[in-house]
């Protein structure tokens, strides 16, 4: 009944000419193509359709067979004979049909498809739409760009496999999907390539044009969150090879130096309204930064990368880009800043990066960033890296630069064991300027007596919260016994002598003092809870108790005693390193006085 209806529309259709046709005949030929597609029919339609009487009808007609030939696909099981007749349609559809119009169709499928199908059907439509596009002659460019924003954009919301497993089962289909992208993009490529010597025609550059912009959304996505290290089990990394393709297509246009290297001519189109702006900016920034960790982690495209750029000059490009990651949350983000500032470091020797470098922005906003991961990060491992990675930035800096440094971040980290850590920091510098012959005057005198203005000191005076800083007050008094027991007050090369009188009441009085309240207010405390205790019915009562300003979480009496005890076993800590100062500096200065008398 189907096929009957069709061959009366298509008889009618015959002794017409093309420009007869009305609307009428546009919807009684898809409805009946329809039908016989639904009912079975597959194969008489293919018979319609390659009939050479039927050319020009399906020329005009046939795209809109897309819709119900798509649907039918995927009702058919791989190895029915009906779905290899609905294959050959496509096929020939793509052979026949009006490439404008059908290319709409193609398109207008592939936009309206959702969820689980999205994969399955952009693989399914990418031969049928790349032989259409071939065969355009006007706005060729447009509509290549228009069909790649259009895959990319139904690709984007689906979520990246990540783990090895996830890798290898690729539910949805997205790994083998963005590689049948880059084999859809490569005929356009080819066709570039061979125009660009002949001439810079204007089609041309938009086509190019066109493909970089593919090239910076696919750096985006999916290969900013993907896994790219290699793995076990996987002889061809899905998003490897991706990512092969992508680095190849920007080289043979001419693109991946000057992206690399030439970051900050600005290639975003203007936009009038300023979201739009900032999207781009945005967007552009992680693609530069992913396409940075490709070829310096990665070293994907390292044949083509030219050996004439020095160390400092390879991380100076790369800081933008390490800052844009290492702002990020995602671990499969932030793992790749850390690994694209570790591998810049890694190229460079110590003690060889100018101080000059820190007069630009990046240098000073990447370590705070790194604090930031160090003391806020959930996963211990990257914050383990991060401390690791903040090391080996401090260590690559002259003395002048590490110098800057230190005072940067001592001003900026507002974390006691950040402060601590860079304190430890200061007095290895002083040692190795107290043990070499020749004058450090970065770590000794004036200099060092200006940085020790901040280290010496108590953010609140006496009223500093102990417990809360205990970590830089444990490393600024080992400092100050380090300085007192290796400087000689005759020699006095840190200074540290002549600036006595002002460490003693900016920091040992304040110290003494605030650890005498300390102690009275959680001995107090403790008194409190055994008194409560005695008279709760059980240990197991829970209440709750504040501590540093804070209210902790719900504990039991006991619980809260012992947390209390810890308190002043820290007090203790802090108490004997400071009596131990106090008394090296009364023995040497009478020692000093008994010379001289």
């Amino acid at each position: 009944m189907a096929v009957d209806e069709l061959q009366a529309i298509i008889q009618r259709c015959q002794i017409l000419e093309e420009a007869d046709f009305k609307g009428e005949d546009f919807n009684l030929f898809q409805v009946a193509g329809q039908k016989c597609l639904e009912d079975g029919y597959a194969a008489q339609l293919l018979e319609v359709i390659q009939n050479e009487k039927n050319k020009v009808i399906i020329k005009n007609m046939g795209w809109n067979l897309i819709s119900p030939l798509v649907r039918c696909i995927f009702m058919y099981k791989q190895e029915d004979d009906k779905r290899g007749h609905c294959l050959r349609i496509l096929d020939q559809l793509a052979q026949l049909c009006n490439p404008k119009e059908l290319f709409l169709g193609l398109l207008e499928q592939i936009e309206q498809t959702s969820g689980e199908q999205v994969c399955q059907t952009v693989i399914l439509l990418l031969q049928p739409l790349q032989t259409v596009l071939l065969k355009l002659q006007n706005k060729k460019a447009y509509s290549v760009g228009l069909s790649l924003a259009m895959i990319m954009n139904q690709l984007t919301p689906l979520p990246v496999p990540y783990t090895k497993q996830q890798i290898q089962e690729d539910k949805l289909g997205l790994c083998q999907c963005c590689n049948a992208v880059v084999d859809f993009a490569k005929p356009f490529v080819n066709e570039v390539v061979k125009n660009m010597e002949k001439s810079s025609e204007h089609n041309d550059m938009e086509l190019k044009e066109e493909l970089i912009n593919f090239c910076m959304k696919s750096l985006k996505y999916p290969l900013l969150t993907a896994q790219l290290e290699q793995l076990e089990g996987i002889e061809e990394h899905p998003f490897r090879h991706f990512a092969t393709e992508i680095i190849d297509i920007l080289w043979n246009l001419g693109e991946l130096i000057p992206l690399v290297f030439v970051h900050h001519k600005d290639k975003s189109p203007q936009w009038e309204n300023q979201e739009f702006a900032d999207i781009e900016r945005k967007n552009s920034a992680d693609s530069l930064a992913c396409l940075s960790y490709l070829m310096f982690v990665q070293h994907f495209g390292v044949e083509c990368f030219p050996m004439v750029f020095s160390p400092s000059y390879i991380l100076l490009c790369n800081m933008t880009h390490i800052e844009v990651l290492l702002k990020r949350t995602e671990e499969s983000v932030l793992s790749k800043g850390l690994d694209l500032f570790e591998s810049c470091l890694l190229r460079m020797d110590d003690n060889s990066l100018l101080h000059h470098y820190l007069e630009f922005r990046d240098f000073i906003n990447v370590p705070q960033d790194l604090v930031k991961i160090m003391t806020l990060c959930p996963m211990e491992h990257m914050r383990k890296k991060s401390l690791n990675i903040l090391q080996l930035f401090i260590d690559k800096f002259n003395t002048e630069g590490k110098y800057t440094l230190f005072r940067c971040l001592l001003k900026t980290s507002n974390h006691a064991g950040v402060e601590g850590y860079i304190i430890k920091n200061i007095k290895d510098q002083i040692h190795l300027a107290l043990m070499k012959e020749y004058d450090n005057i970065w770590f000794t005198g004036h200099h060092l007596i200006s940085l020790l203005d901040l280290v010496l000191s108590l953010p609140e005076g006496a009223e500093t919260d102990l417990l809360q800083n205990s970590d830089r007050i444990m490393a600024s008094l080992n400092l100050l016994r380090y300085l007192v027991i290796k400087d000689y007050e005759s020699d006095n090369q840190t200074g540290v002598w002549t600036t006595l009188g002002k460490i003693e009441q900016n920091f040992l009085k304040p110290l003494r003092v605030g650890l005498n309240m300390s102690r009275a207010h959680y001995e107090a405390e403790i008194k409190n809870k055994k008194e409560n205790r005695k008279e709760a019915h059980s240990s197991n009562t829970v209440c709750s108790v504040t501590v540093s300003g804070e209210k902790m979480p719900a504990m039991t009496t006991g619980m809260q005693l012992q947390v209390l005890h810890s308190a002043l076993f820290t007090f203790d800590l802090i108490e004997s390193v400071l009596a131990r100062v106090e008394e090296v500096i009364e023995v040497k200065t009478k020692a000093v006085m008994d010379e001289n008398s």
